[in-house]
């Protein structure tokens, strides 16, 4: 399992919601919901970002460390 996927699920248990939950409240499928948490490698940045604005993350690009 991903780091993400591993995120996702633990932070959907710590807020008491399933995965139908997640998937209603986010306005993503359950499908996705479902895969998401399975670590599927790829997925939408803008539909983990509804996800993870749940829980008051985000999901964004990192610059390299060019040293």
């Amino acid at each position: 399992m991903t780091t993400l996927a591993t995120y996702v699920k633990t932070k959907r248990k710590e807020f008491g919601l399933t995965q139908e939950d997640m998937s209603m409240k986010s306005g993503v499928g359950l499908r996705f919901v479902r895969e998401l948490e399975q670590g599927k490698q790829t997925l939408r940045m803008d539909k983990v970002n509804q996800v993870l604005r749940l829980f008051g993350a985000e999901l964004g690009p990192i610059e390299a460390d060019r040293s």
